[in-house]
C-alpha cells in the first residue's frame, strides 16, 4: 500500500523545500521565527491585549493579528522592536529568568551585521 511513497530529506527550511528561492526562503524563515518570538513573549508577558497594545504602541487589532500569526502588516524592524520591548517589559517585571531560552534570531542569522 505504501510501497510507492517517496520520502525526501528536508533542507531544514520548509520554504526552500516547497520551492522558494534560497533568498526568499531565508527571509520567510527569518520572519516566521521573529513572529514566533513575539508571540511567545506576548504569552509570557501575561499582558492583557489592551495593555500589550499600549506597550507596543499599536492598535488592539494589531495585537490580535500578532497572536494569530498574521505578520504581513509589520516590517522586520517593527517585529524586532516588539520583541525588544516585550523582553524588556518581562525582565523589568522579573518574570523572565536568565535561564529562559529566548533566541535572538537576528544574532543567530547574522542579519544586520
Amino acid at each position: 500500500m505504501y510501497d510507492d511513497v517517496k520520502f525526501e530529506k528536508s533542507s531544514g527550511n520548509v520554504f526552500k523545500d516547497i520551492g522558494f528561492s534560497d533568498k526568499e526562503a531565508e527571509a520567510l524563515s527569518f520572519r516566521t521565527k521573529l513572529t514566533f518570538e513575539v508571540f511567545t513573549l506576548l504569552k509570557k508577558s501575561r499582558l492583557r491585549n489592551v495593555k500589550a497594545a499600549k506597550l507596543l504602541a499599536v492598535d488592539l487589532a494589531d495585537i490580535l493579528k500578532l497572536k494569530n500569526g498574521d505578520d504581513d502588516h509589520f516590517s522586520l524592524e517593527c517585529l524586532s522592536d516588539f520583541r525588544d520591548r516585550l523582553e524588556r517589559h518581562i525582565k523589568d517585571r522579573g518574570t523572565l529568568s536568565e535561564n529562559d531560552d529566548i533566541k535572538n534570531v537576528t544574532d543567530i542569522l547574522g542579519v544586520g551585521k
